[in-house]
């Protein structure tokens, strides 16, 4: 099932200000991924479901490891992966791997709140498997979901994907225990389709 939408970008404030302009709703400070060198940026798509605009930090030191998503390589702000939710994440990456597909090791991460609060889960990192494709794990634990306050406004009408050969991506999905419509398409990409203030929106 859909956890939650990345959205990479180079610089935070400038995606949250475009999206803005075109879904009619501004994402709420999410808050800093210590470690990681990245902050976000939330919207809610709905219960249990949100939107994550996430770039470097430049007021954390450069982390010791590539940051997810391609986001030290630059480029234009695009939605760059997609995440499943799985509260039984230990048994579900032991599943996927005896299916074939190996999504690495389950890592704890957490963030620091605007408010000074913090919220923990456990994930799989992303590993552009599929490119992109291919969801990320996580679990939330006992941690509120970030759906349940960040802004409302816009809702999930569809998540699809584009491959030049889909037959490549679909068993890896099928191995996570995760379903992705993905149609053939002249580049790997994830097509979000929302209801906002503005009309339906599609995003890239």
């Amino acid at each position: 099932m859909l956890d939650h939408i990345a959205y990479a970008a180079p610089d935070l404030e400038a995606a949250v200000a475009g999206l803005e302009m075109r879904l009619g709703v501004r994402a709420a400070a999410g808050g800093k991924h210590r470690g990681l060198g990245t902050h976000n940026a939330l919207l809610s798509l709905g219960e249990g479901v949100y939107f994550e605009i996430i770039a470097p930090d430049p007021d954390q030191p450069a982390p010791s490891q590539p940051r997810p998503f391609g986001l030290d390589d630059g480029g234009p702000p695009r939605l760059a992966a997609w995440c499943a939710k799985a509260p039984d994440i230990d048994e579900r990456v032991a599943r996927a791997r005896a299916a074939g597909y190996d999504p690495g090791g389950v890592l704890a991460l957490g963030r620091d709140r605007p408010d000074g609060t913090s919220v923990t889960w456990r994930f799989t990192f992303p590993t552009g498997a599929g490119d992109g494709l291919v969801p990320f794990l996580i679990d939330w634990g006992d941690s509120p979901h970030p759906s349940l306050d960040a802004p409302r406004g816009c809702t999930l009408v569809s998540l699809r994907g584009e491959h030049p050969r889909p037959q490549a991506v679909v068993p890896l999905l099928k191995a996570l225990e995760v379903e992705l419509d993905v149609a053939p398409g002249p580049a790997p990409a994830l097509v979000l389709l929302l209801d906002t203030p503005n009309g339906q929106v599609e995003l890239r």
